[in-house]
């Protein structure tokens, strides 16, 4: 990963600078891996994110909002109980491995001093934050409990002994000559990118490909002198900092990869540049494990339906032989007389036919000449009065696909608070049962939480990330002279700029906010239909979210995550 011993040891330095002396205010444990702590330091308040996610774990300075619970758990009241209001005296690495420990300096409940270490564990899915007293040794609590039954080398449970992870006795490379790395590398066994990795601490897969593409042609004399240059650019903590695109795939560290061909951006800081690199990835990740069950029946009832409309339309096309049918009754009744019971099929002519052809008949042996020729006229009476009936089921089965569409839609780009409002709408459709939770009440007046986003020339530009939104935006919140913009026939978000005469900069903006949020979000000139909200109507008894619209005008853009994420309001 990304994240290795030389990122960390970056990171350190970069929360060294701006955080140590600092005081922690707040801490919040917006989800269940993830801690949010604010630092005061340098006259600034500091967002320190502390994540142990199993996919996305990391440490750095976040300008990220997080939504908090109503009922803080209870890892975050103990780190508030001894943490806050305490003083980081410092931040370190431990050796070169992915673990960062926050020294902190605060008084227990006597009003003596007490110094506790927070430490931070990033590794893959067995990452972990441990709050540990100093001087005891002992582990305070964890965000990830650890018995000896899943690792017998140590244990990580409060009161246990704090103990490192294993020592994977790698050489330092930063005290490494190039006599040093010539010990250490078979150049005849091939693979010496490998060879790097398990060799020396500190470096990840993609660095070391990266190191032997800089010594161009990698033999005994480039990989060493490349390996011992790039050790002093990290001593003196040259860095900058960049997301590579190659191949569809976002790549960041320390500065841009020589040996991945793409698209690059470059930031100021590391904190920055992460921000920038899992902008909606973690959210996605967590907003997939919440909404597992949602999406499950979401696809099914779409699944479903799309069903329900093939069986439908070949009901139709049967229908649609009304026709024939009555044409084969009144043949069959002007030629009564040449019928007999028993007959399987007649031959008679066709005297709507120009050419007076013949025509055959499929008779029933078993019934009476009359009784074949009423059974055709009965498939005509029934295919006839069928006809409308399966039309309007095909036309409601249509709407509950493009429901669904626009919901499963909506969960790609929903928040865990956008989750809740999806999931309370399917039950008053009568999709689901919500299951309330003990002592749970929920205000009845609460008002739907609107994205907000401010355009280039400051005008501000509302985003509906679910129906819930997007009704109350549309219907209740925006005036009726501000403009609505909402995808051309695509599932998406209704977007509203909060002015009545937008210049052609903000409309273009607002239309790309529209296009980003919605099934279109990764294509290129996307139609984005916009009008006054006056135009803007909500047919009665329709689904959420469902409008009707006229007098519009269309613009094509392509949606810009990065312009999305710098337009977003905290």
């Amino acid at each position: 990963m990304p994240f290795d011993g030389f990122f960390t040891r970056a990171m350190v330095h970069e929360l060294k600078t701006t955080l140590t002396g600092g005081r922690i205010s707040k801490i919040h444990q917006p989800y269940k891996n993830e801690l949010v702590m604010v630092v005061r330091a340098g006259r600034q308040n500091h967002k320190l994110l502390l994540s142990a996610h199993p996919s996305y774990a990391r440490v750095q300075i976040t300008e990220d909002t997080f939504d908090n619970p109503n009922e803080p758990p209870m890892f975050c009241m103990i780190l508030r109980k001894h943490l806050e209001g305490a003083i980081l005296q410092d931040i370190k690495q431990v050796g070169m491995d992915r673990i960062i420990i926050f020294e902190i300096r605060g008084r227990d409940e006597l009003g003596d001093e007490s110094y506790k270490q927070l430490t931070i564990e990033i590794m893959g899915r067995h990452s972990n934050i441990v709050l540990v007293d100093k001087e005891k040794e002992r582990i305070i609590d964890s965000i990830k409990h650890i018995p000896m039954s899943l690792n017998s080398y140590r244990t990580i449970l409060p009161g246990s002994t704090y103990i490192y992870p294993p020592d994977q006795d790698k050489v330092n490379p930063f005290s490494s000559s190039e006599e040093d790395v010539l010990k250490e590398i078979d150049f005849n066994s091939g693979k010496l990118d490998k060879q790097i990795v398990e060799r020396f601490s500190g470096f990840s897969p993609i660095y070391a490909k990266e190191l032997i593409f800089k010594a161009g042609l990698a033999n005994r004399e480039t990989v060493p002198m490349t390996f011992v240059r790039l050790m002093d650019v990290l001593k003196d903590h040259q860095y900058e900092p960049a997301i590579t695109i190659a191949d569809d795939k976002e790549q960041f560290y320390l500065f841009l990869f020589s040996h991945l061909k793409g698209e690059n951006k470059q930031f100021a800081s590391l904190s920055e540049m992460l921000d920038r690199f899992y902008f909606g990835k973690a959210d996605r990740d967590r907003v997939k494990q919440q909404a597992f069950d949602l999406e499950r029946l979401m696809k099914n009832e779409k699944n479903k339906n799309e069903s329900k409309v093939k069986k439908l339309q070949a009901t139709l096309e049967a229908a649609e032989k009304a026709d024939e049918y009555q044409l084969l009754g009144e043949l069959l009744t002007a030629n009564m007389h040449l019928l007999k019971r028993g007959m399987k099929e007649i031959s008679v002519i066709n005297y709507y036919d120009e050419n007076g052809g013949q025509m055959s008949i499929v008779l029933d042996p078993r019934k009476s000449p009359s009784e074949n020729a009423q059974s055709y006229y009965t498939k005509y009476q029934k295919a006839k009065n069928s006809v409308q009936v399966v039309e309007e089921q095909i036309r409601k089965a249509e709407n509950e696909i493009a429901y669904f569409d626009g919901l499963l839609q909506q969960l790609t780009s929903a928040s865990t608070r956008d989750i809740e409002e999806i999931r309370e709408e399917l039950a008053e459709q009568g999709y689901l049962r919500l299951r309330h939770k003990k002592g749970q009440r929920k205000n009845p007046n609460a008002k739907p939480v609107i994205d907000r986003y401010e355009a280039s020339d400051g005008s501000e530009i509302l985003v509906g990330k679910n129906n819930k939104q997007n009704d109350y935006l549309t219907n209740k919140l925006a005036a009726r002279d501000e403009i609505w913009f909402h995808t051309k026939d695509i599932p998406g978000s209704h977007v509203v700029i909060r002015s009545k005469e937008p210049t052609e900069e903000t409309i273009l903006e607002a239309a790309m906010l529209a296009a980003y949020f919605s099934k279109a979000k990764n294509s290129a000139s996307v139609p984005v239909d916009f009008t006054k909200i006056r135009h803007v109507k909500k047919p009665n008894g329709s689904k959420p979210g469902f409008v009707i619209y006229d007098n519009q005008q269309t613009v094509y853009v392509t949606p810009n995550e990065d312009r999305v994420k710098e337009m977003q309001r905290t």
